[in-house]
């Protein structure tokens, strides 16, 4: 079969039960079953809360939610990578903090992943009325294909009487009357006041010098995209703050894909940089900072001239120029991984905090569970971390030390760093001059950031929703050392010639996109790099033979995948150009993929990767 060619039928396959240790979420109390739900299209995500492309899909999904509310229920399989994840609370915490409004299976175990042979976050697996799979698709961009898949399901079973309209099974929790919902990031303002980023409200707070007391609040509270007074002013999200030069605050605002500016003297706010749409491959990387698209900035801070941006939804750091009013990467290849060097050459995984001095960018790589730092020159150095799949809570040497999820970095006044290690629950430490890594606090929940405030530390208790102060221990805190690896289980391969197959189906009405060159691309690399002996590196073709290391007993296979898609029809579905005329509508589909591997004699021969569509030998 070729990979990237159109489906000529629709395959369908009976939908496994959904079953989960957790329970759901968002219904009430009630337990969903497939029966229930005949005769509605659903929509399965499988999604894990650390995965920043989990968290672009839920976006995405909003438009498909409320459009076809009355014939199609999205359900959420919660499919944890962390060990943090696999915890109930966490996950009720989640659902919340990322506004999920349809009901959510907690299946901590993996059951439901494995019952639909899910090799990656996100998935999306499409289940027509009459409960079969009718579609599959992995990671971000599908929304528009499903869509159309919807159209389709709902006009063919009107006319069969199997569609039932109505409402779906979501029931909304009570809200909880708190000051801080889900806080982010925080700043020290020069009136001794702070700023947090009251995330899950989409407002900016303002607090007095005891952390507590609400001073005003910036946003209106609502959900979007405008410019305006404290009051009418919208957010998406916000995260991370930084003082400038002048005087004003630069904000993260980050499901805006945005950098918007706060005026601390009269609470205007004004958009900085982006276009409100998520940066897509193929698009500007550098340019007018209102004319080029971000993507899911998490993180700000001022260093060297410019403000430097965490960028997590596409793995790189980018930089604001003030000066001239525009942005550019600055470090990152887009790849997903731990890669140190030239900043062009690094690759990064969700960089979520970071943290300046005079001679280092501090920053915690969320997704690698590392602590990484950038030099005066651009070069991309890691302090602790090894990689995707290793993590935990271990002090000591640094080559030896395991974080959890880190989401941010404080710079301390003796060179050291704090780390809120959001997923141990801990603020860690790290020293330079020692090449130490210790524990300063314990029993914090989902520390998110800190600020110095004189010999004290005011920590972002995201999931307490409060800040806490604490103060410096000249001891660190000593803790039992917990290592862990991902849970997800290996797939067993045969040693030798492994066939790897991407499939790719053009959505109904769509073709792949030629007009300016190859319209796929795929990038193969190993962990250990010992295990591919053939087959690695860049290509554009969708399918490729891997030839695998027989000594090598294990590792993961890195593959990421991209096709761009456009309307057969321009008049079907067109955009306008800004000089005014139509062009067919495109989108990019994208996904990358670990896929751990075991080489064992009589493993299969084929590992298929669907990006969209169903893989056919299967069915």
């Amino acid at each position: 079969m070729n990979a990237a060619s159109p489906a000529p039928r629709r395959v369908r396959v009976r939908a496994p039960e959904l079953i989960g240790k957790g329970g759901w979420l968002n219904t009430g109390g009630k337990n969903l079953t497939l029966a229930e739900l005949r005769g509605k299209c659903v929509v399965v995500d499988f999604w894990t809360f650390c995965c920043i492309n989990c968290l672009h899909v839920l976006d995405e999904l909003r438009e498909l939610e409320e459009k076809h509310r009355d014939t199609v229920v999205i359900i959420g399989v919660h499919s944890p990578k962390f060990v943090h994840e696999a915890e109930h609370q966490a996950v009720v915490d989640a659902v919340e903090r990322y506004g999920v409004e349809h009901p959510v299976l907690d299946d901590p175990e993996l059951a439901t992943w494995k019952q639909y042979a899910v090799r990656a976050w996100p998935t999306l697996v499409v289940i027509d009325p009459e409960g079969y799979v009718v579609a599959q698709h992995a990671g971000e961009g599908h929304a528009h294909a499903i869509e159309r898949l919807v159209t389709e399901l709902e006009a063919e079973h009107t006319a069969k009487g199997t569609l039932r309209r109505g409402d779906g099974p979501y029931v909304a929790p009570e809200p909880e009357p708190t000051v801080l919902r889900f806080p982010g990031k925080a700043l020290a303002l020069p009136s001794g006041t702070f700023l947090v980023s009251d995330t899950t409200r989409h407002q900016l707070v303002e607090l007095a010098a005891d952390g507590e007391t609400v001073v005003r609040r910036i946003g209106s509270g609502a959900r979007g995209l405008h410019d305006g007074s404290a009051d009418s002013a919208t957010f998406n999200e916000p995260q991370g703050l930084a003082l400038l030069d002048d005087g004003s605050v630069v904000v993260a605002d980050t499901v805006n894909h945005a950098l918007r500016r706060l005026d601390l003297s009269t609470g205007a706010v004004t958009t900085l940089a982006g276009t409100g749409r998520q940066w897509m491959q193929g698009e500007p990387t550098s340019g007018p900072a209102r004319e080029v698209s971000l993507s899911s900035p998490w993180d700000v801070a001022w260093w060297q001239g410019k403000v430097w941006i965490a960028m997590a939804g596409v793995h790189q750091l980018w930089a604001y120029d003030p000066n001239d009013n525009t942005v550019a990467v600055t470090a990152g290849t887009t790849n997903e991984g731990l890669v140190d060097g030239p900043g062009p050459e690094a690759w990064f995984a969700q960089p979520s905090g970071l943290a300046a001095t005079a001679d280092r960018l501090w920053l915690a790589d969320s997704e690698t569970s590392a602590l990484r730092w950038v030099d005066l020159d651009g070069a991309v150095h890691t302090a602790v971390g090894t990689g995707l799949f290793d993590f935990g809570h271990r002090d000591g040497t640094a080559e030896q030390a395991l974080l959890q999820h880190p989401l941010g970095v404080t710079a301390l006044p003796d060179g050291s760093v704090a780390i809120s290690d959001t997923y141990n629950h801990a603020l860690r430490r790290y020293d330079p001059a020692t090449g130490e890594v210790t524990t300063l606090a314990t029993d914090l929940r989902e520390p998110s950031d800190a600020v110095l405030v004189g010999d004290e530390i005011l920590v972002v208790e995201s999931a307490r929703h409060r800040l806490t102060r604490l103060r410096l221990p000249e001891e660190a805190v000593r803790v039992e050392s917990v290592a862990h690896r991902t849970q997800r289980a290996a797939t067993e391969v045969a040693p030798g010639e492994l066939q790897l197959d991407v499939i790719f189906q053009a959505p109904a009405g769509q073709k792949l996109d030629t007009r300016y060159g190859p319209s796929t691309r795929l990038l193969v690399s190993a962990t250990p790099p010992e295990l591919l002996v053939g087959g690695e590196g860049a290509g554009t073709d969708l399918n490729r033979t891997l030839t695998l290391d027989p000594a090598v007993a294990e590792g993961v296979l890195h593959v990421s995948a991209m096709a761009a898609s456009c309307d057969d029809d321009p008049a079907g579905g067109t955009s306008r150009s800004k000089t005014g005329g139509e062009y067919p509508a495109c989108h990019v589909h994208q996904q990358d993929w670990g896929v751990p591997v075991r080489l064992t004699e009589g493993g299969a021969d084929r590992l298929p990767l669907v990006l969209a569509g169903m893989d056919d030998q299967d069915a």
